[in-house]
């Protein structure tokens, strides 16, 4: 048996490093996901009470808490593996296919409140006519909307920041030192100290454009519910919940089809 050289053992140490890693990621994500199941639960039990606006409130904060927790780890997390936020291994491809730097564009749900209040006030339009008042996303007041819309074309502007701030990094691979470095060296691949300081700075800049992300997500859910109701902030972040575990779900399924056809086109040839 041949012993195994300093390169190898040293690549072998990097990969087992990288997995921790992504194991530390992944454990977070999903430890989200059942955070997020439990709130989507206690969130339906809770619209019988609609009219306890105390109640309602505490759980729209508990919630927004929540998602604050998971964006502190994620930055946290982000400063060693940032680059593994962007096309998540514990994701699947499906979900990846909506991702706006590593997560749902903060835009996502304000649209959401206009699709909710078009398909509620339709669904209600006869008990509407009849005077009949539920306090939900269909009753959005015209300030309201107003504030909505304000909202929107804010976080729109930012949004569209981040995205400049992001194809500039992208970019830069093309600019010195990256590109000198891959076209002056010897063997394809080849590292140096000076290449994986370049590597770090590329990797410190998408964290802290992630973190920017995220702080972007929360803040404009948190504007968002603070225009709404306590009732309609719950049916928002219901909405909201089912939205975000319905596409980890779908996805899943996507794969796990997809699996099966492969297995049995190779079982077939």
């Amino acid at each position: 048996m041949q012993p195994i050289s300093s390169e190898k053992k040293g690549k072998k140490g990097i990969e087992m490093e990288v997995t921790e890693e992504e194991d530390r990621c992944r454990r977070c994500f999903n430890s989200w996901v059942m955070q997020q199941e439990v709130d989507l639960q206690e969130l339906q039990t809770l619209t019988q009470y609609h009219k306890d606006e105390e109640k309602l409130r505490m759980m729209v904060e508990k919630n927004i808490q929540h998602f604050h927790d998971y964006n502190q780890k994620r930055t946290i997390l982000a400063q060693d593996h940032a680059t593994s936020f962007f096309c998540p291994s514990w994701c699947t491809p499906f979900e990846n296919s909506f991702l706006w730097i590593a997560g749902c564009r903060p835009t996502l749900s304000i649209r959401l409140v206009y699709a909710l209040c078009g398909s509620e006030l339709e669904s209600q339009l006869g008990d509407f006519f009849r005077g009949v008042r539920r306090g939900n996303l269909a009753e959005l007041s015209a300030r309201q909307l107003s504030l909505v819309n304000d909202l929107h074309c804010n976080t729109i502007r930012e949004e569209d920041k981040l995205s400049s701030k992001m194809a500039s990094l992208q970019e830069e691979i093309a600019d010195q030192p990256l590109a000198l470095m891959a076209v002056e060296s010897n063997r394809i691949g080849d590292t140096s100290e000076r290449v994986d300081r370049v590597l770090d700075d590329h990797s410190l800049a998408l964290a802290r454009i992630l973190e920017d992300a995220d702080k972007l997500r929360l803040r404009t859910l948190k504007a968002l519910t603070n225009i709404l109701t306590p009732l309609q902030a719950v049916d928002l972040l219901v909405a909201t919940g089912k939205l975000h575990l319905s596409l980890h779900e779908w996805g899943k399924k996507r794969e796990s089809r997809e699996r099966q056809s492969r297995s049995i086109s190779c079982s077939a040839e």
